[in-house]
């Protein structure tokens, strides 16, 4: 589960999070007394017009990034040069897939 949320959640969400940090730090120095600048920072915009497009393609492709980078990179596991039987059935009963190490030469 937190797997899923990490790969996946998290990188949809990221732009979303990332803009509200901004923005609240672009509040609080619109509250703060000037700095010597004339009319001081602009107000910020209110939630309706955050740019919801933009922030969700760029978490969408995000995604996409992480799940291609994940599926290159990640191993499957070393079966050392064995070859993998998959499972099946023998008379009757399953017999569980697993790996028989290879020919000794």
């Amino acid at each position: 589960m937190i797997r899923l949320l990490a790969e996946f959640l998290l990188p949809l969400l990221a732009p979303t999070i990332a803009y509200a940090i901004w923005r609240a730090i672009a509040a609080r120095r619109a509250a703060a007394p000037g700095d010597g600048e004339p009319g001081g920072a602009p107000a910020a915009t209110p939630w309706r017009e955050a740019p919801w497009i933009w922030l969700g393609g760029t978490g969408i492709v995000l995604v996409v990034v992480v799940a291609a980078t994940l599926g290159l990179t990640r191993s499957l596991g070393d079966i050392g040069g064995g070859t993998y039987v998959a499972p099946r059935s023998v008379d009757g009963r399953i017999v569980p897939g697993h790996i028989e190490p290879p020919a000794k030469r």
